[in-house]
């Protein structure tokens, strides 16, 4: 069972999240917390963007360092809504975090737990702390929701003869 300071900060990634929802980016939200204190923030932000990288956990990254004044980033607690995919994985390998926290597992992408171990491979330079299912429910049913959404917005196909 995830204590209540994990669950906190899920909590206010969730709502970042749902701020991804609202410019219809996929609902992912990340906090990057130190010593108590967000030093980082981020949600997906690819579309808008139309940046590859635009992932909720490489911005929260990003402004972590900003704020920190360093790319190492020991110390730091990643919290995020969905498993990391193999880049954002393998950000958090190279930035030092020392604890990642996830609400759900990503079956066709995650790559900490799901597909792939990065960040928990002894062969890699940097292994960290992994706390996985903090408010997994309600993280699967946002997602879950968003992409529901997608697929009734989407014309249904004609058949020309």
């Amino acid at each position: 069972m995830s204590n209540l300071v994990d669950q906190y900060y899920m909590q206010r990634c969730l709502e970042l999240a749902a701020q991804a929802e609202a410019r219809e980016e996929v609902p992912v939200g990340a906090l990057c917390v130190f010593e108590g204190r967000v030093v980082g923030i981020g949600s997906n932000s690819r579309e808008a963007d139309q940046n590859p990288v635009g992932h909720a956990e490489i911005d929260a990254l990003q402004m972590a360092s900003r704020t920190l004044g360093s790319w190492r980033l020991t110390g730091v607690t990643l919290y995020v809504t969905l498993e990391p995919c193999p880049m954002c994985a393998g950000a958090l390998v190279l930035s030092r975090v020392d604890r990642l926290v996830y609400a759900t597992k990503d079956p066709k992408a995650g790559a900490v737990e799901s597909l792939f171990s990065i960040g928990l491979d002894p062969r890699l330079n940097h292994v960290f702390e992994v706390s996985s299912g903090v408010l997994q429910p309600q993280a699967a049913e946002q997602l879950s929701g968003f992409f529901r959404s997608r697929r009734k917005k989407k014309k249904p196909r004609t058949r020309s003869c």
